[in-house]
Formats: structure tokens, C-alpha cells, sequence
């Protein structure tokens, strides 16, 4: 029996729709991805929210009086210091985005995690089609700790408590680049799915990456450019999956899954 290729639409499907908004994630599902990748921040009410930074990015945003927000004051429009109503004033849709031209323009504001798992839960019940998997990426790092964002004891505890209210804990995984959710996550929720994510930059091996996390993740996501045929069978052999980021090539993406990947995230599912 084959098994299933993973097909992820990074934040929805980044290159076609607004990153991050319920439009987003149905349109990628319409393309039949098997898997929703997303970010999630924090509200100052502990509302889980979809976004890839913890404040309104200027490639994105329009403000409420309709001007734009520019790159150097970007950081002041902190999420983690705004409730949810007042993040929703704020349009991340209309903006042309200077790398994704052939991004559809609507407009639309960041939603909050639960809201998403309901859209999604009503689109594939209508269509009598079983739910898709959910890639939850944290953002959290050290620096920014209880300033942009939760700790990642709180984080995680939040985040898994919207997971659960929505019962759809055995269809998500979270993933992250900072071990320290993961490493909480596991302690904590073990049966929970877990993604390490490593930066291109990160030249460590494969074996130094893994202790450093302490224990084995469901699946280990790198940028695309760090894998090779070795890196897969010493995942596969321990029995953790190989899901790169993020492939925007047709011709890559052939080349992964012909070298062996589980899956693939990508800002153009349609090339799936």
C-alpha cells in the first residue's frame, strides 16, 4: 500500500491568498491538501490568533483609517498587548504583497484559532469530507518571553487548551523552532504530535539537532535546501518523518518526493 504524501499549504496557501486567514486555509483545501500550516500568537485576553509574527507585519497590514503600516514602526503593533477585538480592526488582505503578486486581494482580518478549526470543521462536513490535519507552528523564543508573547509553559497550556474545546487534538501537530515548547509539549502532552523545525542556516547534524531536543519528534521539518538522502534514512530508521519547508518550484518539489520526503509545505499548493 502507498503511503500517503503529506501535502501542507503553508499558512493556507501564502501565494495565492492572504497568509494566515480562514480564505486562505478553505481555498488550499479546495486544492486538496491533506494538511493546514499555520502560525499562532496571543492576544492580551489569551485569545489564540492566526499569525506568523506577534505583531501586524508592514507587508501585510492596513490600518483602521486605511493608511499602511511601514516596516519601523511595524513592532509597536504588538498583538500580545492588544485584545482580540482591537487585532481585528486591522486588515491583512487588501495590501498588494510585494513577493506573492499572484496573491488574490480581499479583505480580511487575522482569525482566532478556534474560528478557524469551526470553518474548517463546517467546510469538509458539507462537502462530506473527512478533517484535514493541522500544522501549528509556536512562535516563541527566548528574547521575546512575556513580551510579544506567552512562556512556553503558558503558551503550549493555551493552545492545547483551544485544541481540546474544539476536539481536534489527534488531527493537529505542533511545530516549532524553539525546542523549548517542544520539549514542554512532550513532557506534558506526549501523545501529541510534534514537528522540530530547522533554519536554513542551522549546519548542525541531524544526531546534534536530535539530542539537543531530547527525545525523537513525530516529524522533522527542515528548510528544504538542508536535506539529503542521508539526512531522510537516518530519520526514517528512527522512525520520524521528513517534511521540508517551504517549496515553491515544481520541479523541487518532484525531486524531494523522488529522494524519498513524507510530505512537503508549500505557498502554492495548486503545484501539488
Amino acid at each position: 500500500m502507498q503511503k500517503l504524501f503529506d501535502k501542507q499549504g503553508h499558512r493556507g496557501c501564502r501565494g495565492l491568498m492572504p497568509e494566515n486567514t480562514i480564505p486562505a486555509m478553505l481555498h488550499a483545501l479546495s486544492l486538496g491538501v491533506t494538511t493546514l500550516e499555520m502560525d499562532v500568537a496571543f492576544t492580551k485576553n489569551n485569545i489564540a490568533i492566526l499569525s506568523h509574527e506577534p505583531f501586524f507585519n508592514h507587508e501585510l497590514t492596513t490600518k483602521p483609517n486605511g493608511s499602511f503600516i511601514d516596516e519601523k514602526e511595524e513592532k509597536d503593533y504588538n498583538i500580545f498587548k492588544m485584545t482580540f477585538a482591537e487585532t481585528q480592526q486591522y486588515d491583512v488582505g487588501m495590501k498588494p504583497h510585494p513577493r506573492f503578486p499572484q496573491q488574490q486581494k480581499i479583505a480580511v482580518t487575522k482569525p482566532s484559532l478556534a474560528a478557524l478549526f469551526d470553518s474548517v470543521r463546517n467546510y469538509m462536513m458539507t462537502r462530506r469530507r473527512p478533517l484535514p490535519y493541522f500544522n501549528i507552528e509556536t512562535k516563541t523564543q527566548p528574547a521575546t518571553d512575556n513580551i510579544y508573547h506567552p512562556a512556553p509553559e503558558a503558551f503550549v497550556d493555551m493552545l492545547i487548551k483551544v485544541i481540546d474545546e474544539k476536539q481536534v487534538r489527534d488531527f493537529v501537530t505542533i511545530q516549532s523552532f524553539d525546542i523549548r515548547t517542544l520539549q514542554y509539549l512532550h513532557k506534558k502532552y506526549p501523545a501529541v504530535s510534534t514537528a522540530l523545525l530547522i533554519e536554513d542556516y542551522d549546519k548542525r547534524t541531524l544526531p546534534v539537532q536530535l539530542k539537543a531536543l531530547g527525545f525523537m519528534p513525530s516529524i522533522y521539518s527542515p528548510h528544504y535546501s538542508l536535506v539529503t538522502a542521508a539526512v531522510i534514512k537516518q530519520c526514517h530508521e528512527q522512525k520520524i518523518k521528513v517534511i521540508p519547508w517551504t517549496v515553491n518550484d515544481k520541479k523541487e518539489i518532484e525531486r524531494l518526493k523522488t529522494m524519498g520526503v513524507d510530505g512537503i509545505i508549500s505557498d502554492y499548493p495548486n503545484l501539488f
